[in-house]
């Protein structure tokens, strides 16, 4: 556990108390919000950095601070059949609860210095502000909302007072009751399935495949949230035929054809720089292989590959929703989100039209809103 110096404790601003942590039997507290469940003694921060043993509880320390605003394609998230072509402001803090040695957004989530966290905002501004710049949502990303949860739920309640739907993109590491607390007030998620392997999960991410594999079954049978999944395929890792063929029959089986799956190429990061960079042909491998066992709305993606990026009716095979890149390019569904040529519905959650907002990106300054 990282140890609180003093001169670090007094440069931090917006602490806010928690309330998944129990007191132990050794005079330590475990924090509850992951299965992580570091156990710390006074003055500690768990591995995540941002939840810390302060005055024998635990705390947030980054609450209303945010590594920065960018208003982003939804598909960007990616969310494929969630309120296509619309504009959603993205925001993450710091820290993260894994240890992927692969992770791409690593100056954000393996971030130890406060001082990244340079735009505040309070969760009304952020509503207020993703209202003004027409913003169909606000989207927890960058770091995983799970270890910031105090702060994204506030923000998830200010955004629906405000008419504006809620977004979490998330590895799903997550505890039983926070999450049910957490998903009340989530619209759609992005969940992120890393691999198949217990092996994996211990050896590349310093986690357990098993809590992950709870939250995806959790958003399938418990919640009304519309939920995809990413897998970031990693040459020789976890892109096997056999991991493939396993990973795709679970998620049939246990979560239903029906929840799109984004297979991503991986690019030499963080600690992994010694591995080339996915082939395009190996995202379309495991696109294959997913429709094959069932999948019925498989995707590739951080590749240009127009084909596998469309949305195509799952009964009579049309293509619904063009895309290329974060672009679309084709519209084919009823106002009531039926396919236009043989009636079947697509499920996802989509308007009687599409929205143009491209494939900008636009960062944002909340310090620069009144």
């Amino acid at each position: 556990m990282a140890e609180l110096s003093e001169a670090g404790a007094a440069k931090l601003s917006n602490v806010v108390p928690t309330k998944y942590w129990h007191e132990m039997n050794d005079s330590r507290i475990q924090c509850d919000v992951c299965p992580r469940f570091c156990k710390l003694n006074e003055g500690q921060r768990g591995m995540c950095f941002v939840r810390a043993r302060e005055d024998n509880q635990i705390v947030l320390t980054t609450y209303g601070r945010s590594s920065g605003f960018c208003v982003d394609p939804i598909e960007k998230k990616p969310l494929n059949h969630f309120l296509p072509g619309t504009p959603v402001l993205s925001f993450g803090t710091a820290g993260c609860n894994l240890a992927c040695r692969f992770c791409q957004n690593w100056d954000i989530s393996k971030s130890r210095e406060t001082d990244t966290l340079a735009d505040a905002a309070s969760p009304e501004k952020i509503a207020r502000v993703a209202r003004d710049l027409g913003c169909r949502a606000v989207a927890f990303t960058y770091n995983d909302p799970t270890i910031f949860i105090e702060y994204a739920i506030d923000t998830a309640q200010a955004c629906h007072e405000a008419g504006i739907k809620t977004v979490a993109v998330t590895a799903g590491y997550i505890c039983p009751e926070p999450r049910e607390e957490f998903y009340r007030y989530i619209d759609a998620a992005n969940v992120d399935l890393k691999g198949f392997t217990e092996r994996f999960y211990h050896n590349i991410c310093a986690g357990r495949l098993e809590p992950v594999l709870d939250t995806l079954v959790y958003l399938k049978k418990e919640t009304d949230v519309w939920f995809e999944i990413t897998t970031l395929l990693i040459p020789g890792e976890n892109d096997s035929d056999a991991e493939l063929e396993e990973m795709t029959q679970w998620v049939v089986e246990h979560v239903g054809p029906d929840a799109p799956w984004h297979f991503t190429a991986f690019h030499p990061d963080y600690k992994m720089l010694d591995l080339p960079p996915t082939a395009a042909a190996t995202l379309s491998r495991a696109r294959r292989i997913a429709v094959k066992n069932g999948v019925r709305y498989a995707y590739t993606g951080n590749v240009h590959d127009e084909e596998g990026g469309s949305t195509y009716c799952h009964q009579c095979g049309a293509k619904l929703i063009g895309r290329d890149w974060y672009v679309l390019s084709e519209w084919n569904l009823t106002e009531s989100g039926l396919c236009a040529f043989c009636g079947a519905a697509c499920p996802g959650v989509f308007e009687a039209e599409p929205g143009t907002w491209g494939a900008r990106r636009l960062p944002v300054w909340l310090r620069d809103f009144a």
